[in-house]
């Protein structure tokens, strides 16, 4: 039968989910055929997850249907749409963390197996994907890189007809991302359907058949993205082309802070041991720091940020004074700011409002007078980041865990920007943030940089390390390669450095 003679294997028709004080989707059609990579398009909070999760049967529509290879459907629960044959990979993983990796993946597929054939196949399946995972690890030792690739390898262990990808390339290097895509074409020839949620528009041109575009929780166009330009797309999300981020050359100013052979081992099993990372930090500099998920990125910026103790005390250098030895507390008070990948639980607490997540970082004598909270104060820098960042809330009273992903990084940059600190750590700033929004927060962040600031990027975006950073490194296998000046480096070489291939003959910018 040909594939255009075949019933829809997914369509949507008239799916409406109204909140309280939000219309979440108003009447949205969608149609995905058999073997067709299908995108999803649309800036933070146009109703993209909501969508997804409908169809994954986390959150029932208010109307409309849902026909499943041209039959109705009610799916009511996340079990029954994998008995359908719809696997989905949350941008928020819905993972235990006291459990292993492969205790976590039974969860998510029917029947029962035993614990050592499982692990056997959850090796099998992610070398097949160049996704390295160790079956027996704890999901709390994993970065969130690590957790995207348990979730990706669950859904694909489920065989399913219909997989949903939300931001699956953000832990890859850029030679894997070409090997993944290889996977998912190959997976679309034979039959199986696949919605990709991304924000990165050559992406999606490279590899989608068709691009849902949605705004505001309607679907405003259907597209053949290979034949759109980045621009063209952005214009249908936003309305609008992403501002340009200019970065102008500048020369450094002083080391403000240095780490000097910092080696630490393993916290626990399954941590990254660092091994004589040394580099200096410069006013008025971003140095960008790139490496595949679960390289020592999360060590790294435990030891820098004060929450790993075991940091001797002159390995680390602030102002000219040694400051292994102290404090988080301490480091933040004496302007080291610090944005973590995880949003929701380090970031922010999710169940506090924004205005009350302000206190995470705001602890001085505007916040606080006597031991007591000014929550007026509060309220008042929360709107404000709101207002200045363009985020998607509702006031400074909203909850954190009701913003989107993208509106609640953009809502913690803000609150670590407003800071002016001297030293920013920032890591995966614009993870899941739609292009609008990805160009303001790097825009902030060079703003900080010309304002004196010197900034510590660490990014799996490697597009966005050569549009920010004034030098670049890589970590690998809890190893970092020599500095290199940015207009020195290229994609080529920065992934096959991800992999540890470094010699300081390639560098012809090492002592920079």
């Amino acid at each position: 039968m040909e594939p255009s003679a075949l019933p829809a294997r997914l369509a949507l028709r008239g799916v409406t989910k109204q909140y309280p004080s939000v219309v979440a989707n108003d009447k949205v059609d969608l149609t995905v055929m058999p073997g067709e990579i299908h995108a999803i398009l649309g800036e933070n909070g146009a109703g993209k997850s909501t969508l997804m999760k409908i169809i994954y049967g986390v959150t029932r529509p208010d109307s409309g249907r849902v026909l499943w290879n041209g039959d109705e459907v009610r799916i009511a629960n996340p079990a029954a749409a994998r008995e359908l044959g719809i696997g989905m990979v949350f941008q928020h993983f819905s993972l235990f963390d006291t459990l292993t990796v492969a205790e976590n993946i039974s969860l998510g597929l029917s029947g029962r197996h035993r614990m050592a054939d499982l692990e056997q196949r959850i090796e099998q399946k992610a070398a097949q994907y160049g996704l390295h995972l160790e079956p027996q690890r704890h999901v709390h030792t994993l970065s969130v890189g690590e957790c995207q690739r348990v979730e990706i390898v669950r859904a694909l262990l489920g065989e399913p007809q219909l997989l949903i990808l939300d931001e699956p390339t953000s832990v890859l290097t850029p030679q894997a991302v070409q090997a993944l895509f290889q996977t998912l074409r190959q997976l679309a020839a034979e039959g199986c359907s696949i919605l990709y949620i991304s924000h990165k528009l050559d992406e999606i041109r490279a590899l989608c058949h068709t691009c849902t575009v949605m705004r505001g929780g309607q679907v405003t166009g259907v597209c053949d993205p290979r034949q759109e330009t980045d621009a063209s797309l952005s214009r249908l999300m936003i309305g609008s082309e992403p501002p340009v981020v200019r970065h102008a050359d500048k020369p450094a100013g002083r080391v403000v802070f240095s780490v000097r052979g910092l080696t630490l081992p393993r916290a626990h099993p399954f941590a990254t041991p660092l091994e004589d990372i040394r580099f200096d930090m410069h006013e008025g500099e971003i140095l960008g720091i790139a490496g595949v998920s679960g390289n020592g990125q999360q060590e790294l910026l435990a030891a820098l940020a004060g929450e790993d103790r075991r940091v001797p005390r002159e390995v680390l250098v602030f102002d000219d004074q040694p400051v292994g030895h102290t404090s988080a507390s301490w480091r933040r008070a004496h302007g080291v700011g610090f944005v973590p990948e995880e949003r929701l639980g380090r970031g922010a607490v999710p169940d506090l409002s924004l205005a009350q997540n302000m206190l995470l970082s705001h602890q001085n004598k505007h916040t606080l007078r006597r031991g007591f909270v000014r929550r007026p104060m509060l309220k008042s820098l929360a709107g404000g980041i709101i207002d200045r960042f363009r985020v998607k809330a509702h006031g400074p009273q909203a909850p954190a865990a009701s913003l989107s992903g993208g509106n609640l990084q953009k809502y913690i940059i803000g609150r670590e920007v407003t800071r002016s600190p001297r030293v920013l750590l920032v890591a995966q700033p614009t993870w899941g943030v739609d292009v609008g929004a990805a160009a303001q927060i790097r825009a902030e962040l060079l703003a900080l940089r010309d304002a004196g600031c010197a900034v510590l990027l660490i990014s799996e975006e490697l597009d966005e390390l050569f549009e920010v950073s004034d030098r670049l490194m890589v970590i690998a296998k809890g190893r970092l390669s020599p500095a290199l000046a940015t207009r020195d480096a290229s994609l080529d070489l920065i992934g096959r450095w991800m992999s540890g291939l470094w010699s300081d003959a390639e560098v012809p910018s090492a002592q920079a």
